[in-house]
């Protein structure tokens, strides 16, 4: 959601920011804007609404020089998607211009305390709120920039990532965060700012994470200094940046959620390298191992989460509590952070986030913490907010994940589960050794089983076609598979914008079934499990009803496929390893009707790949 850059050095910085903005374009928006202070001192802001294309076309001609500046991409919050609300924002004399990612809660207030002191706005946003009260606090106080952002910060209620330039100082861009994040790239006497690593990976592997509340210093000829909003100064950690520039391009791929869908059998070997021993009979996640007590101890875990994350806290519940004996509950970040939740001393709470940086789960994670919970991190970007406020966790190590809408993101999360069920159940003794062994096992032989499904994308694609063109579509599935069918309707919302329900196979007939007529796409997730000849009902009641029934069954599956009007094959495994190749064929058929619409796959309408507002 939102992405930023900077960058003062001795290169073209136009160059180096507009290419950085193509690296963000996977987080979502619908503006883009760059700032630049050129030889001769003028500071120029070029925005418009519409793609980073849409910048490049506009600015054809204009002076576009310098060799410092900052650029954003904007997801609309305060303001609609149009030029004026677009960043960056100028200060009223445009001596200053501004980028921001978050949200300032308290903005109506400052903006009315300016006004009164004689201000005017051209825009509706936050953000230039921001932009004025920091001039103003300059211009009262008659401090350097720095200065002014830490004491304008200071009285700032919300979220924020923010680059500030200063025409009048050509060297230097300040920079802050809390609550949404932000990286420094240090090259060779030139510096790059970034709300992920993406735009500098390709300059530079030298990073420093910011914390919340820090700001940051990147001047020309002098280096960088980070002091924290209370004016502390702190020493940076400089890490090395895992990230290679060829887990960022497209591979040959048309897409880059076909990639990631692809990608998937490495990605979950590379997930369980190191923690799944060679010979596939032990696991080691040093996260759990070092905190084993905490879980085997616990009267409960709650799991938090949103959209996708959720449902493989989900997926997650089914196995904690089969394989553990331990009561498991799985809320919604949104919900669970404002409902009061009853938490106690001693309760464990996992929470999972791609990014790492889920507004919500994170503030979720943070009142657990408060209320003396013992939280564990389930992330994939190395340095992000959760790990940090994290007790201990675990990272998926899957790469960046480009695509909207998550794919080897979810699967890597449902693995790492998997794994950290199947330690808690063996510690307990509540798995017998044979039973954790037999899934160890079997987990190991996932990811070649994945490969056999993906050998049938040709396949998928012309069931895909037969229906492109629905209006409506129903996901059902039972047990381990239910939470499957709640993605795989997730996975065709996000990319191809056809409404889409997920249920459990079960209660489509307390309701639902109300919807469905002839000819309506039905997804059944049916592996040869526990509840087949149930579901096995539930496909006859759908047929009784002429609608269409699209079908995930095991090889070798006769009576769900004879059922079926077109049929999807995956390999026989254990019962709660099924998610982890059912969902595979959803993704792949959502990926293909929503190709076959025309719809932007990587870059879904209205959606952010990372939530960082509330």
């Amino acid at each position: 959601m939102c992405g930023i850059v900077g960058y003062v050095g001795k290169r073209d910085a136009f160059q180096v920011l507009i290419k950085g903005l193509h690296r963000l374009e996977y987080r979502g928006y619908d503006s883009a804007g760059v700032a630049l202070i050129n030889k001769s001192g003028d500071l120029n802001v070029y925005k418009t609404k519409g793609k980073v294309a849409d910048l490049e076309a506009s600015i054809v001609g204009k002076d576009i020089s310098g060799t410092i500046g900052i650029a954003h991409t904007r997801w609309a919050t305060h303001g609609e998607p149009n030029q004026q609300n677009a960043h960056p924002h100028y200060s009223e004399t445009e001596n200053l211009a501004i980028i921001h990612n978050g949200i300032i809660e308290n903005y109506a207030v400052l903006k009315q305390g300016l006004m009164e002191h004689g201000y005017t706005f051209r825009s509706q946003t936050d953000t230039e709120v921001l932009v004025q009260l920091i001039e103003f606090t300059q211009l009262q106080s008659q401090t350097d920039l720095e200065t002014a952002v830490q004491l304008a910060l200071n009285q700032v209620v919300g979220a924020y990532a923010i680059a500030v330039l200063d025409k009048r100082n050509p060297d230097l861009i300040i920079a802050a965060r809390k609550s949404s994040p932000l990286v420094v790239g240090i090259g060779d006497d030139e510096f790059f700012l970034a709300s992920d690593a993406t735009p500098i990976v390709e300059y530079t592997d030298k990073v420093i994470y910011l914390d919340d509340e820090d700001i940051v210093r990147l001047e020309r000829g002098k280096g960088v200094s980070v002091k924290t909003l209370h004016n502390v100064e702190k020493t940076p950690e400089i890490k090395k940046l895992e990230l290679t520039l060829s887990q960022i391009e497209k591979g040959g791929y048309p897409h880059f959620m076909l990639k990631e869908i692809f990608e998937q059998p490495t990605t979950l070997a590379t997930s369980m390298r190191g923690r799944v021993n060679v010979e596939k009979s032990n696991i080691t996640v040093a996260g759990f191992i070092d905190n084993k007590d905490k879980f085997v101890n616990a009267k409960r875990i709650i799991i938090t989460a949103c959209g996708t994350s959720w449902h493989a806290g989900l997926i997650a519940m089914y196995a904690i509590e089969e394989f553990a004996h331990i009561p498991v509950e799985v809320e919604y970040s949104s919900e669970f952070r404002y409902r009061k939740p009853v938490i106690n001393e001693g309760d464990v709470v996992i929470a999972i986030s791609q990014s790492g940086e889920t507004a919500d789960t994170l503030a979720a994670v943070e009142l657990a913490k408060s209320k003396g919970a013992f939280i564990f991190g389930i992330c994939n970007v190395v340095g992000s907010s959760i790990p940090r406020a994290a007790h201990s966790g675990c990272y998926t190590h899957v790469g960046p994940e480009i695509g909207v809408a998550s794919t080897k993101a979810f699967t890597a999360q449902v693995t790492v589960l998997t794994m950290l069920a199947l330690m808690i159940g063996r510690e307990k003794g509540t798995l017998t050794q044979q039973q954790y062994l037999n899934l160890t096992k079997e987990l190991g032989n996932v990811p070649q089983k994945i490969e056999k499904i993906l050998e049938q994308n040709a396949h998928i694609e012309q069931i895909a076609e037969k229906y492109k063109d629905a209006l409506n579509c129903l996901y059902l599935g039972r047990g381990y598979n239910y939470p499957v069918a709640l993605e795989g309707a997730l996975k065709l919302k996000e990319i191809s914008y056809i409404h889409a329900e997920g249920y459990p196979a079960a209660e489509m007939k307390h309701g639902p079934i109300a919807l469905i007529s002839e000819g309506m796409p039905v997804v059944v997730v049916a592996p040869h499990c526990g509840t087949y000849d149930k579901i096995v009902s539930n496909i006859q009641e759908v047929k009784a009803r002429y609608a269409k029934v699209i079908s995930v069954v095991t090889e070798g599956d006769e009576e769900v496929s004879n059922l079926s009007d077109d049929t999807i094959i995956i390999p026989a495994t254990e019962e709660s390893l099924t998610p982890l190749l059912t969902v595979v064929p959803l993704q792949l058929l959502a990926y293909h009707i929503a190709v076959k619409k025309g719809c932007d796959v990587d870059q879904p309408r209205n959606l952010a790949k990372s939530v960082t507002v509330e």
